[in-house]
């Protein structure tokens, strides 16, 4: 049945409908990503657990260009090209999810088998991302990219705040399957934007059936049009770029939050409340400005000049880490955490514009899983890494960061090119 309602014309509920499903996604990792390890970490988990328990999280993420050709290929659904998709992806998610209501402390010992459920999410997390980006890619004009990443970036940074902090304080005050039943609940609540906001007038609201034309080329010709384009030197450049973003951001943040809780004599729910703010404070009014600076100087000036920030941001943290006084732990997770975050805003719409065409899903999604690698990469990392001393380490991720900085302007320009 099709009926009239808000479509993705509408810059108004375009941006809403994006908003909502990365706020959605931040939810989730909020509690996964930053809450439970840190509560884990409370009860007595080690850098090595929990680098391993994250690492297995985000594998899946590595595989999001398989979603790529699916998205594109089997797209002639009456909900919609890349709605039907989000859907689909948000019913798994939340399946996944329920399966923790039969668990019982996030203690070390239980840890591998929440890690199962969330990489179940996040192979349903990984499609849903990839018809997201499709969505925003196919209805966003080129010089409105920047606004729509900072939108994204908004409400993912803003949902890992909301996660990170309520569940700092249900975990420990109800439990894991009494948190598994506040996160399920939010799931529902943000499932009813996409059920509302349709690609198409005539869409159908929820359908399960195909149109009668299929629209789309075969999967095989999808992969080699692809592979064409990815394997060109400046694709493979800007690949290689992504993942070492990601690597260096997360080579620092775990061992700093384990030094923190162990070391420094934090607790789980204050650093999982610090991160959840400086998060925030980045990814809502810091993302919104970075975006539309970027609209109008252009993502390789923005990116280098983000990129060098969050060089100079770690060799500050570095610093104050190798000094006496309680301001240290504070300023180095303010200084590492809020300019790492906002280098995305400025990449992601030169990637975007590349992605436009029949293989867009597949393209974008190859790009973000370079990303997802290196976050993986340096998770599975950071563990051995954390020997050296987090004094040392923010040293060598600032230095990583600033040779990005070096390389990132003329990078972009010459990929726009």
């Amino acid at each position: 049945m099709r009926a009239p309602g808000p479509l993705l014309a509408s810059p108004s509920w375009r941006l809403s409908l994006v908003a909502t499903l990365y706020f959605y996604q931040g939810i989730v990792a909020g509690f996964a990503l930053t809450a439970l390890p840190n509560h884990a970490a409370s009860l007595g988990a080690s850098t090595a657990e929990l680098g391993a328990y994250a690492a297995a999280i985000g594998l899946p993420w590595i595989l999001q260009p398989l979603w790529g050709p699916v998205v594109d290929r089997f797209g002639g659904m009456r909900m919609g090209r890349r709605r039907f998709w989000v859907m689909t992806a948000m019913a798994g998610s939340l399946a996944a999810q329920s399966c923790l209501l039969w668990l019982g402390e996030a203690r070390p010992g239980e840890l591998s088998t929440i890690a199962a459920i969330f990489t179940l999410h996040s192979l349903c997390a990984a499609l849903m991302d990839t018809a997201t980006d499709a969505m925003i890619i196919d209805h966003t004009p080129t010089d409105q990219m920047g606004a729509a990443t900072a939108c994204t970036r908004a409400g993912l940074v803003s949902g890992i705040a909301v996660g990170a902090v309520v569940f700092a304080w249900v975990l420990p005050q109800a439990g894991l399957a009494q948190a598994a039943m506040v996160l399920l609940c939010l799931g529902l609540l943000a499932a009813i934007m996409p059920l509302l906001v349709r690609e198409a007038p005539d869409d159908a609201c929820l359908s399960l059936r195909r149109r009668t034309v299929a629209t789309g080329s075969r999967i095989g010709a999808l992969v080699a049009e692809l592979g064409r384009g990815m394997v060109r030197p400046v694709h493979l450049a800007l690949l290689l770029f992504c993942l070492l973003q990601d690597f260096c951001g997360a080579l620092f943040r775990l061992p700093l939050g384990v030094y923190l809780i162990q070391q420094e004599g934090w607790t789980a729910g204050a650093l999982s409340t610090a991160q959840g703010m400086i998060g925030l404070a980045s990814g809502t009014l810091g993302a919104w400005l970075v975006g539309r600076w970027t609209d109008r100087v252009g993502p390789a000036r923005a990116l280098g000049w983000l990129l060098g920030a969050s060089a100079a941001a770690h060799v500050a943290s570095g610093a104050v880490l190798g000094l006496s006084g309680g301001w240290a732990g504070p300023a180095a997770l303010s200084l590492s955490g809020i300019t790492s975050a906002l280098s995305f805003v400025a990449l992601a719409p030169a990637v975007m514009h590349a992605s436009r065409g029949a293989v867009a899903a597949s393209r974008f999604a190859l790009y973000m899983a370079a990303l997802n690698l290196g976050d993986v990469l340096g998770s599975a990392v950071a563990g051995p890494a954390a020997a050296l001393g987090v004094v040392p380490l923010a040293l060598a991720v600032g230095a990583g960061y600033g040779l990005l900085a070096l390389g990132s302007a003329s990078m972009v320009r010459r990929f726009q090119q």
